[in-house]
């Protein structure tokens, strides 16, 4: 798949973003969180269906630094956009099967 200039200028804003947020990321919590926190939950002894791969945007094995937030971010990032690509290059082959036909 060839890449234009805007998509690879595009790809290099969100990896970039992805390196830095947790660098300049506040440690207080955002607004859903202190919200959620001031409210009593009744189902605080649930568990989830599924544990995430990456809880709170770190690498358990590495820890809760920002190394670690920075390669789980960009790991969900790279991961993410493959994903992306993928679905693209699906629906683009389908839709040149469908013309054809």
């Amino acid at each position: 798949m060839k890449l234009d200039r805007t998509m690879k200028i595009g790809i290099a804003i969100a990896l970039a973003i992805a390196l830095l947020a947790p660098v300049l990321a506040s440690s207080n919590p955002d607004g859903l969180e202190s919200s959620a926190s001031s409210f009593p939950s009744a189902d605080e002894k649930e568990q989830p269906a599924l544990e995430a791969p990456m809880p709170d945007y770190v690498i358990p094995s590495l820890g809760d630094g920002p190394l670690s937030g920075a390669i789980a971010i960009l790991l969900g990032t790279v991961l993410v956009l493959l994903l992306t690509m993928g679905v693209g290059r699906f629906l683009a082959a389908k839709r040149l099967k469908d013309e054809s036909s």
